[in-house]
């Protein structure tokens, strides 16, 4: 069954075609010698007497000069914007910035200045953090580093790790995360000293 938008498409031609016609003022006879179809068909599509193909399309785009969607009247694109909708979590602010689900969740967040005592916690999944604004206390296993704007960390999850404000002041983060086997940027190689634990961290 054909999909109803494509049907509607198809029944606008014929009002397109004739205002095109018009706006060039060519005659069916010139129109003819230009697309190599005959006048009786042309009269026929600009009536909705003959159904649109894309063989009979294409040369008539070509000879108005026009892209193919100028005839077939192709939906507009819809509006890009994502509604992004903040919420609280644990004192923070999270502005999601995926709008769908997928392999891999993007949110800024905004973690106010506070002393709040670190809880690393553990889970599946590799994460990576740029930092925005203010400096980020990051501890993960046993590194406890403090991260300025412009920098990234990228870590596996299953490592304990924690984040939040460091030096008095908010923070403001942006953060990738994607469930287990799938690296977020650049999957990280065991650091070193760091008994087998995932870790980079980068300007």
């Amino acid at each position: 069954m054909e999909d109803e938008s494509i049907t509607q498409a198809l029944e606008g031609v014929g009002a397109r075609l004739r205002r095109l016609r018009a706006q060039r003022a060519f005659s069916l006879s010139v129109l003819s010698e230009m697309t190599g179809i005959s006048k009786s068909t042309l009269s026929r599509l600009e009536t909705g007497q003959r159904r649109a193909s894309l063989e009979l399309l294409l040369p008539l785009a070509r000879a108005y000069r026009v892209p193919l969607d100028d005839l077939v009247g192709a939906p507009e694109v819809g509006d890009p914007r994502i509604r992004l909708k903040p919420r609280r979590v644990h004192g923070r602010t999270v502005i999601p910035l995926t709008p769908r689900p997928g392999s891999v969740q993007a949110w800024k967040i905004v973690i106010p200045a506070s002393q709040i005592p670190p809880e690393l916690r553990v889970h599946d999944g590799y994460e990576w953090l740029y930092v925005l604004s203010g400096r980020v206390r990051f501890i993960l296993g046993s590194q406890d580093l403090t991260l300025e704007p412009g920098e990234a960390a990228e870590f596996d999850t299953r490592v304990p790790h924690w984040f939040g404000s460091a030096g008095g002041q908010q923070a403001e983060i942006l953060s990738l995360f994607g469930r287990q086997g799938e690296g977020v940027h650049v999957r990280a190689a065991p650091r070193r000293g760091s008994g087998g634990q995932y870790a980079d961290v980068s300007s």
